[in-house]
């Protein structure tokens, strides 16, 4: 490690070419001192400065997202006018589902659109709705997160170079594992940061809304006329009736058995009365 150490500092000086600007020159007592956390505190500053001189330039970065619920009286072609209005506005579809529950036939969309398209889209479905049961939109200032990422992914990078320019001069296995190893590190940590600015910039280049639209199927709370009633209550009746006989043909083994049952006793209480003498008239 202390090989890795004196490398590094080796390097560092070299780099510097004799500018007062760039990092300190150590004294040749101090030179084991000068370890890999000199280097980090480097590579911190050197983020904070780039973020402050990146912050000056970035245009702001907002995240558009909406949200919309309403009734329509034709779902079918409101979806139409929303899958035109996405092709005008350059964005596609994300999702679309649909389906029917016990008194309403629902449809939710997923549409994302570029960000400066957001409003004439938004106004565009907006059109002919009289009232929505929902409709949020925000508005979410991502610059800062933004900007941060983009100082650090470029301090990662000088940093990964820095190791790499180390390997080179690695002089045995030893100090190449170590370098290699540090390297791995700062690797997953440029990726991990990429990823998360990557998905930044989608979120601020396209913008997304989450649409859902429906009509009733069915009235509630219908007054029945006494004369309806009285209809249905005969049409009650009658099914009634055809239950219960449907029931007896069902039981029919039953009624056969007592029917045999009857007949059995009634046989045999007459032969045991023929069994018993008669006693003699006076």
């Amino acid at each position: 490690m202390k090989t890795l150490v004196i490398l590094l500092f080796g390097f560092i000086l070299g780099c510097s070419n004799g500018s007062s600007s760039d990092i300190p020159y150590p004294s040749e007592e101090k030179s084991m001192a000068y370890d890999e956390t000199i280097l980090l505190e480097e590579v911190t500053e050197m983020e904070e400065d780039v973020a402050q001189v990146d912050d000056e330039r970035t245009e702001q970065q907002i995240i558009k997202e909406g949200r919309l619920s309403f009734e329509t009286d034709n779902p079918e072609e409101t979806h139409q006018k929303i899958l035109s209005l996405t092709q005008q506005y350059q964005g596609f579809v994300a999702s679309d589902n649909s389906g029917k529950n016990y008194n309403r036939y629902y449809r939710n969309m997923v549409v994302r659109v570029p960000t400066n398209n957001f409003q004439a889209m938004l106004d565009g479905i907006s059109e002919g709705v009289e009232y929505f049961d929902q409709k949020d939109i925000s508005r979410r200032d991502v610059t800062e997160e933004f900007v941060d990422l983009q100082a650090r992914l470029k301090a990662k990078r000088e940093l990964e170079n820095r190791y790499l320019e180390l390997l080179r001069q690695a002089k045995n296995v030893k100090e190449m594992l170590e370098i290699e190893r540090e390297l791995s590190t700062i690797r997953e940590e440029i990726e991990a940061k990429q990823g998360r600015l990557n998905y930044l910039k989608d979120k601020v280049a396209m913008s997304t809304l989450s649409i859902e639209f429906y009509k009733q199927t069915t009235e509630t709370g219908v007054t029945v006329s006494y004369g309806q009633k009285m209809l249905n209550s005969l049409k009650g009746g009658w099914d009634g009736i055809s239950v219960f006989f449907l029931g007896i043909l069902y039981l029919w083994p039953l009624f056969f058995i007592a029917i045999i049952a009857i007949l059995l006793i009634r046989w045999w209480i007459r032969r045991r009365k023929r069994s018993v003498p008669q006693a003699p008239k006076k």
